[in-house]
């Protein structure tokens, strides 16, 4: 496959290795505290999942208490982790609604297998399935949200399973990685100053990832204006970037020096859409590193759908913007009961 510029990848999902150096500040202390005790919390469950390789087991943490509203959370990535959903304490907790944090196999809190044969979107589908099983989640109280490369996984698991959920909400992912590519190319590419991408591209083209000047420029161009502009990061977001797991993120997405060249290089569903009957609501953010328009548009594919663009929002919009993320999203939620 023709790889594409490193540019495509670092508006793509947001690497780890890249987030990693953009995000050190003085959250040291709280990122190594965060999670202290996340086995032994109220709530939390590990859940075995069997997989063509063998057993393991994903973590999982219920939040509320609520018969009728229950809703399951899909981290980005691939290979992120529940902390980018830390916002949802307040958004849904104010509602009374029943919601999972869950960390997917080879994530942080879960079992981190070696086998590259799992890291499939197939075998992660089949993940979600045993997961809301286990959990008693059914066709009248279950909703599932997925974010970013959730988003997807979201997408996949519907076009399979609506038949035993409620509702879908897609939060910041286009129905189309060839389609993300061709918007990180010829409009968030373009939106940077000229001398500053000519820049970008040298490096680039010098392989020179290491020069520090690289992340000089990516920071305040890039990142602070379409994955969060919360400045710096907060603490939970900057965490979950600091546990991601590299490797499954490389085997699906890509390397984070090119395109998306990984097993998802090809993914496309917009012509599936149409399949997709659940109620369900798309969100994207005006500041996005995905296509707002595209977003728009899904919701008008589906036979159900409702679209949230949150105005002040980015790829994290449930960070800044959440005022307009939450108010539009508990507004679906209630509609459906």
């Amino acid at each position: 496959m023709r790889k594409q510029s490193t540019l495509l990848t670092l508006l793509f999902l947001v690497p780890a290795l890249v987030l990693l150096n953009a995000c050190k500040n003085d959250n040291d202390k709280n990122k190594n505290e965060i999670s202290e005790n996340v086995f032994t919390e109220a709530g939390v469950r590990m859940i075995p999942i069997e997989t063509p390789v063998g057993k393991f087991s994903v973590w999982t943490k219920k939040v509320g208490d609520n018969p009728s509203i229950k809703v399951l959370l899909l981290h980005g990535g691939p290979g992120g982790n529940y902390m980018a959903f830390a916002p949802f304490e307040e958004g849904f907790g104010i509602e009374g609604f029943e919601f999972y944090y869950y960390d997917q196999l080879g994530s942080y809190m879960s079992d981190k297998p070696t086998d590259s044969s799992l890291w499939t979107t197939e075998r992660f589908v089949e993940e979600v399935e045993q997961v809301r099983k286990a959990l008693g989640l059914n066709k009248d109280n279950f909703y599932l949200l997925g974010h970013s490369w959730g988003g997807i996984l979201a997408i996949e698991y519907a076009l399979k399973y609506q038949d035993s959920m409620k509702a879908l909400i897609i939060s910041n992912m286009m129905s189309s990685c060839p389609d993300y590519g061709l918007y990180a190319k010829n409009v968030l590419a373009k939106q940077m100053d000229p001398v500053v991408l000519d820049t970008i591209r040298a490096i680039e083209a010098r392989q020179d990832f290491g020069n520090p000047r690289y992340m000089e420029l990516l920071i305040p161009n890039f990142y602070a204006k379409h994955v969060c502009r919360i400045q710096p990061f907060p603490a939970m977001l900057d965490s979950m970037f600091a546990h991601l797991n590299g490797e499954v993120y490389t085997i699906m997405q890509g390397p984070s020096e090119f395109g998306v060249s990984g097993r998802l290089a090809n993914w496309d569903r917009k012509a599936d859409l149409k399949k997709i009957k659940v109620p369900t609501l798309t969100i994207g953010g005006t500041h996005d590193t995905m296509d707002p328009e595209h977003m728009k548009w899904m919701a008008t594919q589906v036979q159900n759908g409702t679209s949230l663009i949150c105005p002040n929002g980015s790829h994290c919009s449930m960070w800044d913007d959440s005022t307009n993320y939450f108010n539009g999203l508990v507004s679906f939620i209630k509609k459906q009961k």
